[in-house]
């Protein structure tokens, strides 16, 4: 979503429901900090909980204007009567944490970036580390295959539940939005932080989604004709970004365009999976069938991110042989 879209209640359907408030920082006329804190009824109410979130946070080298940042937002959400602070979140789905490891590698689609010492900016405030998010990636440019007795576990697996998988298709492009979007809340309604997408979003989904994505980016898992889950890989426009330095027109737009046609560079951005499939080995055939699909790109792929409490997922990644190159933390504090 572009930057002045998400930060309007009018096209951000996230902000419609939410109490928000950004927090500009000035010296000498000259901006040196930034921060949004924000306060969502919806995800609240689904986690039985009153917190209060920060995000979009961004600052100089420096402590105090770090402290001015967070004490601005910690306030208002206390005016919100919110008992926890919690961040990094940002009001896209998926971006959240600041980087703590891993900060030689860029941003891909859909996520920010930090330097190191907003971590200490913020555990100077008080807050401490609520979870982590891990990242992990695969390079088959640089000689990455799936090990054999992976293919050979996951044929048994699409044999045995009679697992079928097909592509997205783009003539039915909003259909398929609210079928991810319905079966993401059933698949991942304990996920720590996850809170219900709403069905109207599905159209704003497909709108958001249809100029970057790659269809075969986009799987699902079939049983007797009726999606069980999928897995979502969104090209990584980002890589095409850096070298316009922030130019996009006239010339710009067009290399844009056509780039993400030849795009090799992948997020792993979500994968839902229906309680009566999980622990079967279908996740498992899900990447498999990711890894056939773009194959002949030669991707890179970056799985990002996966909670390190989802013990399942990260040993998938382990077998799989990703390697884990990043690490997200979020965190926590007491507002007094």
């Amino acid at each position: 979503m572009e930057q002045k879209k998400l930060f309007s209640p009018k096209t951000n359907s996230v902000l419609r429901d939410a109490h928000y408030r950004f927090f500009i920082l000035q010296e000498k006329g000259k901006m040196v900090g930034r921060i949004a804190a924000w306060v969502n009824p919806i995800a609240n109410d689904y986690w039985k909980e009153h917190i209060g979130l920060f995000g979009y946070y961004e600052c100089v080298n420096d402590a105090q204007v770090g402290n001015i940042l967070l004490s601005g937002a910690e306030q208002w959400l206390k005016e919100q009567g919110v008992r926890k602070m919690r961040g990094q979140w940002n009001f896209e789905t998926q971006d959240m944490g600041f980087i703590y490891e891993g900060f030689d590698l860029p941003p891909v689609i859909l996520s920010s970036y930090n330097y190191p010492y907003y971590n200490e900016h913020v555990r100077q405030y008080g807050f401490e580390k609520v979870k982590d998010l891990l990242v992990y990636n695969a390079d088959v440019g640089a000689g990455y295959q799936i090990p054999a007795r992976f293919i050979r576990f996951t044929d048994r697996i699409a044999q045995r539940y009679g697992v079928t998988i097909r592509r997205l298709d783009m003539s039915r492009l909003v259909d398929e939005a609210l079928l991810i979007v319905r079966l993401t809340n059933r698949s991942l309604r304990d996920n720590w932080g996850f809170y219900p997408v709403d069905e109207s979003e599905a159209e704003q989904l497909a709108k958001d989604l249809k100029s970057v994505i790659h269809p075969e980016g986009i799987l699902f898992a079939e049983v007797d004709g009726k999606a069980v889950g999928y897995i979502i890989a969104l090209p990584d426009v980002n890589s095409l970004l850096y070298g316009l330095n922030g130019h996009l027109f006239p010339k710009g737009i067009f290399r844009l365009l056509n780039g993400i046609k030849k795009l090799n560079r992948y997020r792993i951005w979500a994968l839902g999976l229906l309680d009566d499939y999980q622990k079967k080995g279908i996740s498992a055939l899900l990447f498999r069938a990711l890894n056939d699909s773009l194959a002949h790109k030669n991707p890179y792929v970056e799985a990002n991110w996966v909670l390190e409490s989802n013990a399942l997922m990260n040993n998938t990644m382990k077998q799989l042989g990703f390697r884990l190159v990043k690490r997200y933390r979020i965190y926590e504090k007491i507002i007094r």
